[in-house]
């Protein structure tokens, strides 16, 4: 028994859509292809460190504004589509990951010249001999 054909055009025909610049094609793909989308991004999450702050919703919603309004990609069809949305996926983890790795080592923070480096320890320095001298002052 076949299915009845149905009124909803398939996610090649929206994507070919897309591709030619129809706005409203673009707001009708996104609920029929967004449970692949959570799966693809639940298995790339998986692969990460546990603890991680983006979450599977935000992965998706984060790649498909990324990659549906590409006026550079020419869609051919959907595998090209979930193709594109999986690499994207891996290079969003992957920039979020360099970015909260650099916070970690001091990201933001600018580099101090080895002049101020040096007025810091001695300043550390002279304050270590005055703890030292308050201390012995104190037995």
């Amino acid at each position: 028994m076949t299915e009845p054909p149905s009124d909803r055009p398939s996610i090649t025909e929206l994507l070919l859509q897309v591709r030619a610049g129809d706005r409203e094609a673009m707001n009708d793909l996104f609920p029929l292809v967004y449970g692949e989308l959570r799966r693809l991004a639940h298995w790339q999450l998986q692969r990460e460190r546990t603890g991680h702050t983006l979450d599977t919703s935000a992965l998706v919603h984060e790649t498909y504004l990324k990659i549906v309004d590409q006026p550079r990609v020419h869609w051919r069809d959907r595998a090209h589509f979930f193709r594109v949305a999986s690499w994207s996926m891996r290079r969003i983890l992957v920039d979020y990951a360099r970015s909260h790795g650099a916070l970690r080592r001091g990201g933001g923070v600018p580099p101090l010249s080895l002049e101020d480096e040096l007025a810091v320890a001695q300043q550390s320095d002279r304050w270590w001999r005055s703890m030292k001298l308050w201390s012995a002052s104190r037995r």
